[in-house]
């Protein structure tokens, strides 16, 4: 640092020998001490002790420099408030630097500090402290005089535990251990009162704590851990809880509990060993992302999870309905059912509204399915997983109940007018297709929420979509879309979810920016 910036506030200015008018700019005679100073981004190896020339200092920088130690003329500055000496080569602080008594914001992260000053709990006015990415093993107990810190951040140490005095931390907001190696979190953390994130990843802990008095606490980051079992004493008392994050650990099971979380917005449950959900989930009113892949889970069906929250939810919900209604009612072949009827399963037309004749290998849907709706309203149409090579037009007859049609893994080329018909149609689904165009007619579909394309031979986005504004999901993968017209997609204002991986995009337009309402 060059000698006269040390000296800036001491000596007179340059000016002041050959300037001697009375303009309000240059009564150098007037000039303030210096309160700022900032040197980051430079190559400095060492800070000259003279930094005491400097008292009025309120915020010194000298992030992202050479330094491997700090001047304890620091000590002097009484009146610093933001120190930040991140992104250098630290491998101690010194003593005197526990002097600063009006000390706000201290940043040391992405240093080689191994070890800290027993001191540090005399920084009582300390309300940021980063202390991340460091060689930290362990943390002085008096961090617990530290009673006005709102932000600390321990990540990326080598920290096997945390002092349980950490819990007289009254204002503490935020607390970021991730990637260390803690075992178990104390129990006293549960009494901070005003803890609202909680971020615990990549450590190596078996199980959660609980949470009796973290009722602010709104997000939980706990992924990337051992845990395996998460107990309803582990969730009870979170009534704020917005975001749990538990991906990539070892759960076997979701307590009923879960519902008791009525705030939270995210649930993140991928990779982890669950094999049923509790179907209450659906439930839960602000869940906006639930995230269960890479779970043997044995109820809901590997489609199921990749249509996205929404239709995940709704399926859950419906499954309540049915733990209710029916555990295992199996259709009665009665003497009234005509023979022909008799594969026809009556019970499913009926109770739940579907008919199905699926995984047949079938060419065609045989008459026989359609005279058994009779005057029956039915909602669900599942006719997947066949051989058809067009759709069968007696699909008209169903146009003023159905709302859901499956027509996945056929043969099918193209789309019938009689689908165009199908005024209450919410979702469509006729992936696994050959289909290379939609015909403008579909257009008609004005209630259409969801239609699924994906693995078809598409080589444009078809265009009839844009016109079908109540779309709210479009799953197009697989494909070979070229372009798609961002400025269409944005007058679409339902659309949250817009899938197309695996297709022929040479650039992605920066307009689909403008698109607020993809989620």
């Amino acid at each position: 640092v060059p000698q006269h910036v040390w000296r800036i506030n001491l000596d007179t200015p340059e000016e002041a020998h050959q300037n001697l008018s009375f303009g309000a700019a240059d009564r150098w005679w007037e000039q303030t001490d210096l309160t700022k100073l900032i040197l980051a981004s430079n190559k400095l190896q060492h800070l000259s002790e003279d930094v005491k020339l400097l008292p009025a200092l309120t915020v010194l920088d000298v992030h992202d420099n050479q330094l491997t130690s700090l001047p304890s003329a620091l000590g002097h500055l009484e009146n610093l408030q933001k120190l930040d000496v991140s992104h250098n080569k630290l491998k101690s602080i010194p003593e005197e630097l526990m002097q600063l008594s009006h000390l706000k914001s201290l940043l040391l992260h992405h240093n080689e500090l191994s070890h800290l000053p027993d001191g540090f709990g005399q920084l009582v006015n300390l309300e940021e402290l980063d202390l991340s990415n460091n060689h930290l093993t362990d943390i002085p107990t008096s961090f617990a005089l530290l009673i006005n810190l709102v932000r600390l951040n321990l990540a990326c140490n080598q920290l096997k535990n945390l002092p349980a005095d950490i819990s007289a931390m009254k204002s503490l907001r935020q607390l970021d251990c991730t990637k260390n190696y803690l075992e178990t979190v104390p129990s006293e953390l549960a009494s901070m009162a005003s803890l609202e994130q909680l971020y615990l990843r990549k450590n190596k802990l078996r199980s959660l704590p609980e949470f009796p008095s973290c009722k602010l606490l709104k997000e939980l980051h706990a992924g990337e851990n051992q845990i395996e079992i998460l107990n309803a004493e582990n969730l009870k008392h979170l009534n704020s809880l917005s975001v749990l994050e538990l991906r990539d650990n070892k759960i076997k099971s979701v307590p009923d509990e879960i519902t008791l979380l009525q705030k939270l917005e995210r649930l993140d449950l991928a990779n982890n060993d669950i094999s049923r959900l509790p179907y209450t989930l659906g439930n839960l009113p602000q869940l906006k992302f639930l995230a269960l892949e890479g779970n043997p889970l044995r109820t809901i069906r590997r489609d199921l999870l990749q249509k996205g929250t929404q239709e995940l939810l709704k399926y859950l919900r419906s499954k309540i309905q049915d733990d209710v209604t029916s555990p295992n009612e199996e259709p009665l072949v009665t003497a009234m059912t005509l023979p022909s009827e008799s594969r026809i399963n009556m019970h499913a037309i009926t109770s739940l509204k579907l008919l199905e004749y699926s995984e047949k290998q079938a060419a065609v849907i045989p008459d026989e399915m359609f005279n058994a709706v009779r005057s029956n309203p039915v909602a669900t149409v599942n006719f997947s997983k066949n051989q058809l090579t067009e759709i069968p037009a007696r699909i008209v007859e169903l146009k003023d109940s159905v709302c859901d049609v499956n027509f996945g893994f056929n043969k099918i080329s193209s789309i019938s007018l009689e689908l165009c018909m199908l005024h209450k149609l919410t979702h469509l689904d006729i992936r696994n297709n050959f289909l290379t165009s939609l015909p403008e007619e579909m257009e008609a579909l004005t209630t259409l929420q969801v239609i699924n394309l994906s693995f078809n031979r598409f080589k444009v986005f078809p265009s009839v979509l844009y016109h079908i504004l109540a779309l709210e999901t479009i799953l197009l993968s697989n494909n070979q879309v070229g372009s798609i017209d961002p400025l269409q997609l944005k007058k679409m204002d339902k659309l949250g979810t817009l899938d197309l991986q695996n297709n022929d995009l040479l650039q992605v337009p920066p307009e689909l920016g403008n698109c607020e309402t993809l989620r």
